[in-house]
C-alpha cells in the first residue's frame, strides 16, 4: 500500500495534480490501461520469442484482444475504481516477466542495465505485495531456468537397448543432467509426459516437503498457526471457469465432432499385412528378453487412454481427500456479508456436509476444461519456447523418452513468424509443458499458504493462464480418420480465427461486460446497512455495500 501511495504522489506530482482522492483513484484506473498495454506485449512475445529486434514485430490481433480482456478482467476492474494495489502490483509483475521474456527471446548475453531492471522490477513487485516471490523468482525462475538448460545443447547418441527398468532410468537421468530435458508442446504430451518433465522433480520435492514438515508457516509463530489450505487448488478452477466460460466453447465443438466423427466414421482396423507404425517401431527396438518392470513401464508409459484414467482417477481421490480433511472456512469469510464469498460459501459447502463432496467432480472437470484450454487444438503448432534463438531444440538422441516410442515425433523448425500466416500460426501454438508446470507450482505456493478465500488472490494465477491460453484454430471439416479436407478448410484450421478477430474473445469481452454492470450496479445501487437483531444500526449507521 505504501508503495503504491508513494508511486501515485510522484505520477501526480508530475503531472500537476492534487493528492485528493479523486485523483488516487484516477491512478489506478490509468494503471489499468498499463496492464492491458504489458499484457498485448507479454503476449506478442510468447507468440514470436526468436524475432530479431532489428526486424519489426507483428502484433497480432489476438494478442491485442487478450490484453484489453485481461485489463477488463472483473476483479480486477472492480478494485482499479479504489485505491487497492491489486491493479499496480499486476502491472509491475507484467512489466517483469515482459522483461524476462524479452531477454530470453534476444538470445544474447545481457547488458549490466538489463541485469538492473530485473532486480528493479523484482524488487517493485516485492514492494507491492509479499506472495509476488512466487511470480518473479518461482515462476520467471523456473521459466530461466529450463531455458538455461535448452540451450546447453548435448551432443546426441544412439539410445541402448534396455533390459531392466534400471538401465533405462539411469540412461535418461544421465541424458537429463546433460541437458537433454523432456518438454513437449502441451498439446503433443501425455499425462505421462508430465512426470518425465524436468520440472515435475521440483514439483515432486516440493510436496515431499509439505508432507514431511506438516505445512507452511505463517507469519509469527507465536500469533499464526501453521496453515496448509489446500482446498485453495480446488476453489481456483471454478472461480477460472466462471470468468473465462466463453473460452470453453471449443470443448464443446470438439465432443460434438469427436461423436459425430465416431458415428459416421468406419471401424478403425488396419488393412491386412499392414502393421500399425507404434507396433512397428517398438518391434524393431525391442530386445530379446525384458524386466517385468520394464515392460510394465513401457506399456504403461504408451497407452495415453489409461494414463487418462489413472490421473482423472488420482485427481477426484485427491479433491475428496482435501476437502475431507483441509477445508477451511477461515472466520473472516463468515464475518463480513458485504463480500461474495460469504454467500458462495453459505450457500455451498456450507450448506449440507454432502454438498462439499458433490463439488469434488466440479473441481476436477473445470480443471480439466482449464488445462485443455492451454493445450488449444491440433498438434501440429510449434511451441513458441522452440524459437528462442539461445535454446532452440535440445539435441535429442534417437529415443529421447520412454513416452517418445512410436509418437513420431516431428522435427521443430524454428523460424521468426513475420507473414500474416506465421503470426497466426504462433498465437495457435499452445505453451511447453515446463511452462504449464511451473505455473502450477508458482500458483500453488501462492494460493496455499493464504487460510482466507479472496477472489483479489486469483488476479495473477489467471492473468498468467490466460496470457498462455493459445488462439483457437477451427478443426477441418474433414469427418473421416485420414481423409483430406479442402484448402480453404485448411486455411481457416491454420489461422483463421488467429488473424482475424476470435469469436471467443468478443463472447469474453462482452461477458466481462456483463459481469461488470452487474457487479457495478449491485456496488451502487444496492445499498445496505447493518443492523442488531432488535434493529438498532450497527457500524455508526454507515452505508454498506457488496463487493469482490
Amino acid at each position: 500500500m505504501y508503495t503504491s501511495y508513494v508511486l501515485s504522489i510522484i505520477f501526480n506530482r508530475l503531472s500537476g495534480l492534487s493528492c485528493s482522492v479523486y485523483h488516487l483513484r484516477l491512478f489506478n484506473v490509468e494503471v489499468t490501461a498499463y496492464v492491458a498495454a504489458a499484457a498485448i506485449l507479454c503476449r506478442t512475445w510468447i507468440e514470436q520469442p526468436g524475432t530479431s529486434d532489428k526486424s519489426p514485430r507483428r502484433i497480432s490481433k489476438y494478442a491485442v484482444m487478450t490484453g484489453f480482456n485481461i485489463a477488463l478482467f472483473p476483479v480486477m476492474v472492480f478494485f482499479s475504481g479504489m485505491y487497492y494495489t491489486d491493479v499496480i502490483s499486476t502491472f509491475v509483475v507484467l512489466a517483469a516477466y515482459l522483461n524476462q521474456l524479452r531477454r530470453l527471446g534476444r538470445g544474447h548475453t545481457e547488458s549490466f542495465t538489463q541485469s538492473a531492471l530485473v532486480v528493479v522490477l523484482g524488487v517493485l513487485a516485492l514492494c507491492m505485495r509479499q506472495t509476488n516471490i512466487f511470480w518473479v523468482v518461482v515462476f520467471m525462475g523456473g521459466i530461466e531456468v529450463v531455458h538455461r538448460l535448452k540451450s546447453l545443447r548435448p551432443q546426441p547418441v544412439e539410445t541402448p537397448s534396455f533390459l531392466t527398468l534400471t538401465e533405462q532410468i539411469k540412461f535418461y537421468a544421465w541424458r537429463y543432467s546433460l541437458g537433454e530435458i523432456h518438454d513437449p508442446p502441451l498439446n503433443q504430451a501425455d499425462p505421462i509426459d508430465l512426470v518425465l518433465c524436468v520440472i515435475s522433480i521440483v514439483l515432486f520435492i516440493f510436496v515431499g516437503f509439505v508432507a514431511g514438515n506438516g505445512g507452511v508457516v505463517l507469519g509469527d509463530k507465536s500469533n499464526h498457526v501453521a496453515t496448509l489450505h489446500l482446498a485453495q487448488l480446488l476453489y481456483i478452477w471454478p472461480l477460472f471457469a466462471f470468468f473465462s466460460a466463453p473460452l470453453f466453447t471449443p470443448q464443446a465443438l470438439n465432443i460434438a465432432t469427436s461423436a459425430y466423427r465416431a458415428l459416421l466414421s468406419p471401424t478403425n482396423s488396419s488393412s491386412p499385412g499392414q502393421i500399425p507404425e507404434r507396433r512397428l517401431h517398438t518391434t524393431n527396438q525391442q530386445p530379446p528378453k525384458q524386466s517385468l518392470a520394464l515392460t510394465t513401464a513401457n506399456r504403461l508409459g504408451s497407452n495415453t487412454a489409461l494414463q487418462a484414467c489413472v490421473v482423472a482417477a488420482g485427481a477426484l481421490a485427491a479433491a475428496v481427500a482435501i476437502v475431507r480433511f483441509n477445508t477451511i472456512v477461515h472466520p473472516f469469510t463468515l464475518a463480513d456479508n458485504r463480500h461474495y464469498m460469504f454467500y458462495v460459501f453459505r450457500y455451498s459447502i456450507l450448506r449440507a456436509p454432502w454438498v462439499r463432496y458433490a463439488l469434488a467432480p466440479v473441481y476436477v472437470v473445470c480443471g480439466w476444461l482449464c488445462w485443455t484450454t492451454l493445450r488449444g487444438y491440433g498438434g501440429s503448432h510449434r511451441a513458441p519456447s522452440d524459437t528462442f534463438p539461445s535454446s532452440g531444440s535440445a539435441a535429442t538422441s534417437s529415443n529421447p523418452s520412454p513416452s517418445a516410442v512410436g509418437k513420431g515425433e516431428k522435427k521443430n523448425t524454428a523460424v521468426p513468424a513475420t507473414s500474416q500466416d506465421d503470426v497466426a500460426d504462433s498465437a495457435a501454438a499452445p505453451p511447453p509443458t515446463s511452462t504449464v508446470l511451473i505455473l502450477l507450482l508458482a500458483t500453488a505456493l501462492s494460493l496455499m499458504t493464504a487460510p482466507l478465500v479472496e477472489p483479489r488472490y486469483f488476479i495473477l494465477p489467471w492473468v498468467f493462464w490466460r496470457l498462455h491460453v493459445p488462439a483457437w484454430s477451427p478443426p477441418p471439416l474433414s469427418v473421416r480418420g485420414g481423409g483430406t479436407s479442402s484448402l480453404s478448410s485448411q486455411s481457416l484450421a491454420r489461422g483463421g480465427s488467429a488473424s482475424g478477430v476470435e469469436p471467443r474473445l468478443v463472447l469474453e469481452l462482452l461477458w466481462f461486460a456483463l459481469i461488470n454492470a452487474g457487479t457495478m450496479y449491485v456496488f451502487l445501487a444496492r445499498p445496505f446497512y447493518w443492523r442488531a437483531a432488535d434493529g438498532t444500526l450497527l457500524d455508526g449507521g454507515r452505508v454498506q455495500r457488496f463487493m469482490w
